[in-house]
């Protein structure tokens, strides 16, 4: 089974919790916090692999979970880190999170942070000063990044077939390459993609076979249009047009039609090749030839018959003339879309301090910021002193004094990053 598209739940890990905890030994009647900080949770890592060839793994476990950081103890110790998940997918995946690209691999091993583990939290003893000898103050682990992602494959291939249905795709293919599709005589035989290695003259050529298309492919009559986005990436496109076909113009015009509805790929380079021409009178294929000239003064065609073997080398070496010729434009334009590609980092090394107070109609005032909002997430709001680090923290930042600004009093609620409480009389 060819799986190209999967919906999957990701929970990375949620970091450990800091630890209050003070030194006790014989000797030592005060002795000072030693409380350590919680291991970071584990983040959801997809790496390409070239030996991964569908996403069908994700349709039998579509919920992914990291593992969670561990809790820090005595003695300064450190919770272990969560271990991170690996998961390796196919080349030409896409991962999506509410639409938006978050990823894109086209390399083999190229990897890419999907989910980010949350940090850790810190123990008491990171919150001693000269001011501050016993403090009971520790943060909690942030919760992982949890979400649920859209996944895409798009083959990546050198040269990708399109025909109307039973135009001879999967025939030429399974004669060139080691591929091995199902072929028959009747349309649409083959209703997942394949891919195939030809070599000529000592170079190798990837081959992708596209099920094939109708008319109104790209609106979603038919099997084609839940693969076309298997072209979008492939240098050049090999049109193979049956040459008994009774009007092999009308045929190419039907192709190229649904193929400039769909991205780009009107102005992807391309070859055509009539196909089944072995024992067919020459004047029937001039005929055949010309009524796609008409449409196109420019098309390179061939004529070959994949069960004969013949005219298959002379096709192969200009696809290869054409693919190098045209590869390095597709990797740039791939390239430059990557630069655009928003991702998600590991672990950000800054947050910005720009933060927004609002007021709902219930009066209570919501605070939003990267950095304030991070805070919020490690605060023990059952531990008195850690509420108030918070909102030392608000007060630092200028939070607290546009609160008051916006008529905000001892009673009023605040909400942070999901969590609520009130002002308090010391404010």
């Amino acid at each position: 089974m060819f799986v190209d598209t999967a919906k999957v739940s990701l929970k990375a890990g949620k970091g450990g919790d800091g630890a209050v905890s003070f030194r006790h030994e014989i000797y030592i009647p005060k002795g000072g916090p030693d409380g350590g900080d919680g291991g970071k949770g584990g983040s959801i890592i997809f790496v390409a692999d070239k030996d991964t060839n569908t996403l069908l793994d994700f349709r039998y476990n579509p919920e992914l979970k990291a593992e969670d950081g561990k809790n820090g103890s005595g003695t300064r110790s450190a919770g272990r880190s969560g271990k991170d998940l690996i998961v390796e997918v196919p080349i030409g995946t896409i991962v999506k999170r509410d639409g938006k690209v978050i990823a894109d691999l086209t390399h083999d091993r190229e990897q890419a942070v999907i989910a980010r583990g949350g940090d850790g939290g810190f123990g008491n003893a990171h919150f001693k000063s000269s001011t501050r000898q016993t403090p009971i103050i520790h943060e909690l682990g942030e919760p992982g990044e949890e979400f649920e992602a859209e996944i895409e494959l798009k083959l990546l291939a050198d040269v990708g077939l399109v025909g109307l249905p039973n135009a001879g795709k999967s025939t030429f293919l399974s004669v060139v390459t080691n591929a091995k599709p199902e072929i028959a005589d009747y349309p649409f035989t083959t209703i997942t993609p394949n891919l195939g290695v030809a070599t000529i003259d000592g170079k190798d050529l990837l081959i992708a076979d596209i099920p094939g298309l109708i008319e109104g492919a790209s609106e979603g009559k038919g099997l084609g249009h839940a693969f076309l986005r298997h072209v979008d990436r492939t240098a050049v496109l090999l049109h193979l047009i049956d040459v008994y076909n009774d009007d092999a113009g009308e045929a190419y015009k039907t192709i190229r039609s649904e193929l400039e509805k769909y991205s780009d790929l009107k102005n992807r380079p391309e070859i055509i090749a009539l196909t089944k021409c072995e024992g067919l009178d020459e004047e029937i294929i001039k005929l055949q030839m010309s009524t796609i000239i008409a449409i196109n003064p420019e098309a390179k065609i061939y004529t070959i018959s994949s069960s004969a073997h013949q005219g298959l080398d002379e096709l192969l070496r200009a696809l290869r003339t054409a693919v190098e010729e045209n590869k390095e434009t597709i990797v740039d334009v791939e390239e430059e879309v990557e630069e655009d590609i928003p991702t998600i980092a590991l672990s950000p090394d800054e947050f910005k301090d720009t933060w927004e107070v609002t007021k709902d109609e219930n009066d209570v005032y919501h605070v939003t910021g990267e950095k304030i909002e991070k805070f919020a997430r490690q605060t023990d709001y059952d531990n008195y002193e850690s509420l108030n680090r918070l909102r030392d923290i608000m007060k630092k930042l200028g939070i607290r004094a546009e609160l008051t600004n916006q008529g905000a009093g001892p009673e009023s609620i605040i909400e942070i990053s999901g969590h609520e409480f009130t002002l308090v009389e010391d404010w």
